[in-house]
């Protein structure tokens, strides 16, 4: 259920601060010594790039290492009937990380056109916003292409976006996080998922888009490309985006496409790599696609948005939560479905608030995603009142083609040497290199 942020996070936050202020400081419950503390169990949290059921085949010779693990991800309840659709279609998918965003990313794309009347980029940028807020309420894709082919003012509704609109930057006003837990068997437990709402409506834009333009009689197919993780170290949340464009495509070209033509989607690997996801759309823009649904990582998005503007192309991401990317120069053809990670910064600020510990490892990987959220979740614990020295930062530098395996053995030596009695690492496929060093150094987790 969507609640106030404000009223509920700061009612949260008052009281684990009191509770942490009494634990730390109190006369009778003074902080643990180095010692003591290197031997208490720690609670181990994750975000979005590691809470999915793929990330626990990572450690199918560590069976049940990952129980008890919680954290957040952008993620809003699902219907049954979205989940029933998708699944038709991807009959063996396991998770929906993303899939709403996904989903909704390529419907307003293709509903933005239709509106503009134009396959045009800028044109369709210039509607995106728009059809997010201020007119008719629809759901479906049939009931939205509807009120666009009609050129009224339209309020998309549809799997992620359930309230408020986009902000002037291009995103999400509110968002929806899933608390998310894994069981003993290394996989999410969704009988204990629960759904906070984030945000602020009021945030939503207010400017007015160019009036709605009826097409020419001829016009191109509006193509779509992907620059999707296909490979590299988020490719464990690939099959639900890609399952996800899949079906928005599907639904969109069975309510009559845009300009009454079947939507094109062009498929696209950004490799989790800049050099392979500038390839990617080196070949979209000569593929004359007008936007390009990616990319996964928010450092590789960082890495293409000028080769994307240069071409004046949409790039509209339905993952990228950089807070620094609301701001980012990108002249009005960058968007994204997710919210920004001030947002989850508070979101995961709360999971682990509710736990009480006394002493916090945040461990991320050293791009925008990582020490971006690292930076947030920080502020956010230390404006509810957890003590500064008793929160240690540590990165370290994500893997590549060339060297892709990771040696955190100095970090995990720290963090054992340290004691903390919670441990959040921010960070993709690769966390599972991060979560064993930790084990190899003796860091008992918490189960």
């Amino acid at each position: 259920m969507l609640v106030s942020r404000g009223a509920r996070y700061m009612a949260i936050a008052v009281s684990a601060a009191l509770v942490l202020a009494s634990a730390a400081c109190g006369k009778d419950a003074p902080p643990p010594d180095t010692a003591e503390a290197a031997g208490t169990p720690a609670r181990l949290y994750g975000t979005d790039g590691n809470m999915i059921n793929t990330f626990g085949d990572e450690f199918k010779e560590q069976a049940g290492m990952l129980a008890g693990m919680k954290g957040t991800t952008p993620l809003a309840p699902l219907s049954e009937d979205f989940k029933a659709r998708i699944k038709a279609l991807r009959p063996k998918l396991t998770d929906y990380t993303y899939a709403g965003e996904t989903y909704d990313a390529v419907v307003i794309s293709a509903l933005a056109a239709q509106q503009a009347g134009s396959t045009e980029p800028a044109a369709i940028a210039k509607q995106i916003n728009s059809v997010t807020t201020g007119g008719t309420e629809c759901e479906s894709v049939p009931a939205c292409l509807a009120l666009a082919r009609d050129g009224a003012d339209l309020e998309y509704r549809g799997v992620s976006l359930k309230r408020g609109g986009f902000t002037d930057a291009g995103e999400p006003s509110t968002a929806s996080y899933a608390t998310l837990h894994f069981g003993s068997g290394d996989r999410l437990d969704d009988s204990k998922t629960e759904y906070v709402g984030a945000g602020d409506e009021s945030a939503t834009t207010t400017k007015k888009p160019p009036a709605t333009s009826t097409a020419p009689d001829k016009i191109d197919p509006l193509k779509i490309g992907g620059l999707l993780p296909e490979t590299g170290d988020l490719a464990l949340a690939y099959p639900p985006m890609e399952a996800a464009a899949a079906l928005a495509i599907k639904e969109l070209n069975a309510a009559g496409g845009v300009f009454d033509q079947d939507v094109v989607w062009v498929p696209g690997d950004d490799g989790t790599n800049p050099d392979v996801a500038k390839q990617t759309v080196a070949k979209q823009i000569a593929a004359k696609v007008s936007v390009i649904i990616g990319a996964g990582a928010s450092s590789i998005s960082r890495a293409v948005l000028p080769d994307v503007v240069k071409a004046g192309l949409v790039l509209f991401s339905p993952c990228n939560t950089d807070a620094g990317l609301s701001t980012i120069d990108d002249k009005g053809l960058y968007f994204r479905t997710a919210p920004s990670d001030i947002l989850q910064g508070r979101a995961l600020a709360d999971v682990i608030l509710r736990d009480g510990p006394r002493k916090i490892a945040i461990v991320a990987r050293n791009d925008s995603y990582g020490t971006g959220l690292q930076g947030n979740v920080k502020s956010e614990l230390e404006r509810a009142g957890f003590p500064t020295d008793m929160i240690e930062l540590l990165t370290y530098e994500p893997p590549t083609p060339a060297a892709p395996n990771i040696d955190f053995t100095t970090g995990a030596n720290q963090i054992k040497t340290t004691g903390p009695d919670g441990v959040l690492v921010i960070g993709f496929g690769e966390s599972a290199q991060i979560i064993k060093a930790l084990d190899k150094a003796g860091v008992a987790i918490h189960h």
